[in-house]
């Protein structure tokens, strides 16, 4: 027993007192159970939903002035920034404002194009979204409008297709809201960085093979979204359906607009010629248009656009549809990436200006943004009537050079070569979400990607991780051998470690069985030293990574206890966790090995030897 082994241990000039070791053991094996998974669960439900409940009930003690105005800091963070708003600040925030909004207008009356809606929605959608987002977000940077990666895989109904995109816009604000009102932030985190980062360059290929219809000026272009597809349509509209003005003009405004991005990157005072551009682009050619009637000779124009502010659309949302289930879902992929993507470029503005992002409240704000939205004809958004007549003329083939001069920056080939560098599955994360999207669509992409991130997790949970122990020259510490090659292996006495978190079904057998060979190795080994002297006395398990051991684990552990007592050897266990030690004791596992559970690997060491030597 543990209290025989301290009483009959060895003295030694390093080792700690035995009384210190008997206490602490004696720690170990007295702890209180831990709490049930129930318990554990009900604990993080109250802290995640039950913390800002206990905030508010301290505003009670308030007067109800300041009351109100934390209540309304909370839900609408603009009153917590205005009180330190300054005039000076008022003339940057008009600049940026007009060069957004040069940039953004034309690129939403694109990306409606592009969703198959009419062009008056992507203006629509340039309105009451921003305005809302500037009431509750919280980054000062993201510039909020519609994106197109949401829209690559629209459900068409020729009969009522627009009311299908609101009830679409409609579900994705209701669970964008839902994930921030129940702090369930954690479910966009299930798309790795990695995974977006491929998904993100596959959608932008997509989009770009999808402007081919304007840029080309084809009438007839596929519904399918996937590369093969949209290459044959192009490859057979090329022979007889393709406008060569519309091509010239197209090509030459997307070199207009990626030459002035290079001129901006390389000469910091034009940093305002890259946003304007797309604004003198849609001005410059619709006025070409106009004065050359090109649109009689082939250019296809944006036409009529319907005048006026946004109209309620709130009749328009259809909930009756058989199509309802399948807007359900469309609209949860566009809630998750179009929160996922505003966050990370957030909190990648956050942490370089130096405040904190509330993820949950971005959530709460985009979620409001997309159902107040829906109701006042927007489609789904994340991060000018006087004009609509003169849009008339305006190109469609300027609109889809626009969107393809903003792709680029969508596929970061540098990033995803780091992640070929740091870490290989995460680059096939990448490469999965990447080539679902190209040959396949938006769900494929996704569900690709987060199956192989749950697999690189299970992977590297369960993986039957194990490493032998060596102790560092004149330190108490053990180390591993292979990292360490300096390390010294205690003569007599096997010392590992197992690096996995969880000991299974799928990595019980093979630590056991590694650990028996190692065992033969070492009794094999040739040497001068007699038998005796090379004859292992003692395995030390070292269970300080375990977080978890199921009943497969268990048993490999007695099968292992087993088999070293029919060889003279006894099994030692070192710093297991509360639960892990929790279930040892419950099997019975604890008192089969005799008691010796120690905190570190020196306790067990000078224990082990105090008994047999």
């Amino acid at each position: 027993m543990i209290q025989m082994a301290m009483a009959n241990s060895g003295s030694s000039a390093a080792a700690p007192p035995r009384q210190d070791q008997h206490d602490r053991s004696k720690w170990l094996l007295d702890c209180p159970e831990p709490p049930s998974p129930w318990h554990e669960l009900k604990s993080q439900v109250k802290e995640s939903f039950l913390t800002k409940a206990k905030r508010f009930k301290s505003l009670q003690k308030q007067p109800l002035p300041k009351r109100i105005l934390s209540i309304l800091q909370a839900v609408f963070p603009i009153f917590g920034w205005c009180r330190n708003y300054k005039l000076i600040m008022f003339k940057n925030d008009l600049m940026a404002g007009l060069t957004l909004a040069s940039l953004c207008i034309p690129q939403s009356i694109g990306y409606a194009t592009l969703a198959k809606l009419d062009p008056q929605y992507g203006l629509y959608s340039s309105v009451v979204p921003p305005l809302i987002y500037a009431l509750m977000g919280t980054s000062r940077e993201v510039a909020i409008g519609p994106v197109a990666v949401e829209l690559i895989d629209p459900e068409t109904d020729p009969l009522g297709y627009t009311k299908l995109v609101l009830t679409t816009t409609f579900f994705a604000g209701i669970f964008q809201a839902s994930f921030g009102i129940f702090r369930l932030g954690f479910l966009v985190d299930f798309l790795s960085h990695a995974a977006i980062v491929g998904f993100m360059g596959g959608a932008a290929i997509v989009i770009g093979l999808q402007q081919l219809k304007g840029l080309l000026g084809i009438t007839n272009f596929t519904t399918n979204t996937d590369i093969v597809s949209v290459l044959r349509t192009v490859w057979r509209s090329c022979h007889q359906q393709w406008s060569p003005h519309t091509f010239i003009l197209g090509c030459s405004f997307l070199s207009f607009i990626l030459i002035a991005r290079f001129i901006g990157k390389k000469n910091k005072k034009l940093f305002w010629l890259p946003a304007i551009a797309p604004l003198i682009s849609v001005v410059v050619s619709t006025l070409m248009v106009f004065l050359t009637k090109a649109d009689e000779h082939g250019v296809k124009t944006v036409r009529h656009i319907k005048g006026g502010l946004n109209p309620i659309s709130i009749n328009d949302l259809e909930f009756n549809t058989p199509h309802l289930g399948h807007i359900a879902k469309i609209g949860l992929i566009v809630a998750v990436v179009a929160l996922t993507e505003a966050i990370a470029v957030g909190r990648s503005f956050a942490g370089i200006k130096g405040y904190r992002l509330d993820g949950n409240k971005e959530m709460v704000a985009i979620g409001f943004m997309n159902v107040l939205g829906s109701l006042t004809s927007c489609y789904a958004a994340t991060a000018l009537e006087c004009l609509t007549r003169l849009l008339y003329y305006t190109p469609i083939a300027i609109l889809a050079s626009i969107i393809l001069s903003a792709l680029p920056g969508l596929i970061d080939i540098n990033e995803a070569i780091h992640i070929w560098k740091i870490d290989k599955l995460d680059f096939l994360a990448l490469i999965g979400a990447f080539f679902g999207v190209l040959f396949g669509s938006v769900e494929i992409g996704l569900l690709v990607a987060v199956v192989i991130s749950f697999a690189k997790i299970i992977l590297i949970s369960i993986r039957p991780g194990i490493e032998t122990l060596g102790r560092i020259p004149g330190t108490d510490i053990f180390a591993d051998t292979d990292q360490y090659p300096m390390s010294v292996k205690t003569p007599r006495v096997l010392i590992c470690r197992v690096k996995s978190a969880l000991l299974c079904f799928a990595n019980a057998s093979s630590i056991e069985e590694r650990i028996m060979r190692w065992i033969n190795e070492e009794e094999e080994d040739e040497n001068t030293m007699s038998n005796d002297e090379r004859k292992i006395l003692f395995v030390v398990l070292d269970m300080s990574n375990l977080m978890n051991v199921d009943t497969s684990g268990i048993t490999a552990l007695v099968e292992l206890h087993n088999n070293l007592i029919q060889i003279g050897i006894e099994l030692v266990i070192v710093n297991p966790k509360w639960h892990v030690f929790h279930k040892l004791n419950q099997a019975k596992f604890v008192s089969k090995i005799g008691g010796r559970v120690y905190l570190t690997i020196r306790e067990a060491f000078d224990a082990c030897f105090g008994l047999k030597v």
